[in-house]
This record gives structure tokens, sequence and C-alpha cells, in this order.
């Protein structure tokens, strides 16, 4: 769980960064999933962008997501959301 100052951290650091992912009509498949936790374990921020097409909410998908990749939600702004996840072997953002 993270703190309001991570949290706050955590937040100005995915302003800078772009969006990697899209969810789209077919929603939040095994290939996404994968493609997620990858992408987390390299850069351990990213951005998602959850399309009009999708079957649900971007909040909705931001908890599911997470739930599924073990990861925390940062923030949900509009249709995009950010998750975060510490890589334990060689962390890059430091939150102290």
């Amino acid at each position: 769980m993270l703190t309001s100052k991570e949290r706050a951290k955590l937040r100005s650091i995915a302003n800078t960064i772009d969006t990697i992912f899209q969810i789209g009509k077919n929603g939040i498949g095994e290939q996404l999933i994968i493609q997620v936790q990858d992408a987390l374990k390299a850069r351990e921020i990213v951005k998602i962008k959850v399309l009009e097409t999708a079957p649900s909410f971007a909040k909705e998908c931001a908890n599911e997501l997470a739930e599924k990749t073990s990861s925390d939600v940062v923030q949900v702004i509009g249709t995009k959301f950010v998750l975060y996840k510490k890589n334990k072997e060689k962390p890059q953002i430091v939150l102290k």
C-alpha cells in the first residue's frame, strides 16, 4: 500500500511518461496481463489508456489489472490510469 507522499511522487513521475498500453473492445486478456507484468518489471510504472470501445470504465480496469499483476493503482484520470509495482531486484524509483 502506498502512502500519500509516495503516491504524489509517483503521480509526478507519471506525468512525464507516455501511455504504452490500450484496453479496447476485448477488455483485459491474458496477453495484456503478461505484457503489463513485463513492463512493470522493467519500468516499475506504466500508464494505460482505456478506449471508448472497452467493456468497462478506467477505474474498473485499473483495479482489475492491479489485482492480476499484484501492483498498486497510482491514479485514475478520465480514460487513463497509472500502475506501479516495485522491482525488488533492481529498483529504479526511490520513494523515500
